[in-house]
């Protein structure tokens, strides 16, 4: 079985919503929406079954096309891109992966978007303590190659309880913890532009495997999920 593309008339219909976003354009084509629509599901399913070959995913969640504009200054209706991220199964496995198709702006994203506040202050207190595992699996070079630098806001000094002079403070002041790969429509296009994301979710494994290991034990190594 042929692999699913992402076409050419998909990125079309995205950059001339990007220019005609109102009601009344997208009203007129709500048909050819939909066809797009349709198939980018039948994409996203696709890697949805390419990524439990090498994990385990409990389900995706498509976004829908329609802006909420209640507090925002942008109008705009619409979203000018597709959107969908896979969530991983059971309290053991932390950690998520995300898929945005757009004219020029296609990017995948993985890691830890919003870390609660537990979370968070499980994952600095572990960086503070000792960051040596953590350093060698963000500057190992074949992730990097990948995905390049971690990336995240973070705040401009220590949060409460932690020395601003800790030698970790570049880690510790994080709120997230993520990594984010850029593609051109050329790739996008490509027709293994599938297996070029699924291999690249493949590699961010290290990384999980030892986030989802810090945030199931306590400080000492122990368990929280017996």
């Amino acid at each position: 079985m042929n692999n699913p593309v992402i076409t050419k008339s998909t990125l079309n219909f995205l950059n001339e919503l990007s220019k005609n976003n109102t009601r009344e354009w997208f009203t007129e084509h709500k048909t050819e929406f939909k066809a797009h629509e349709a198939d980018i599901k039948g994409f996203y399913k696709v890697l949805m079954d390419k990524l439990n070959v090498h994990d385990e995913i409990e389900k995706i969640k498509m976004f829908r096309i329609y802006r909420d504009v209640r507090f925002s200054k942008d109008k705009t209706p619409y979203k000018t891109h597709f959107g969908g991220s896979f969530s991983r199964s059971g309290a053991r496995l932390r950690g998520g992966y995300y898929l945005q198709v757009a004219n020029n702006e296609t990017f995948i994203a993985t890691g830890f978007w919003e870390p609660n506040k537990d979370d968070l202050f499980r994952i600095r207190k572990e960086f503070e303590m000792d960051s040596t595992e953590i350093r060698k699996v963000i500057n190992d070079k074949t992730l990097k190659n990948v995905w390049g630098e971690i990336k995240g806001e973070g705040l401009k000094t220590a949060p409460k309880g932690f020395d601003k002079e800790d030698p970790n403070i570049d880690l510790i002041r994080m709120k997230q913890f993520i990594f984010v790969r850029n593609f051109t429509n050329k790739e996008v296009l490509s027709n293994n532009f599938i297996d070029v994301v699924d291999d690249s979710f493949k590699s961010i494994r290290p990384y999980f495997d030892l986030m989802s290991d810090i945030l199931t034990t306590n400080l000492n190594g122990e368990s929280l999920l017996d």
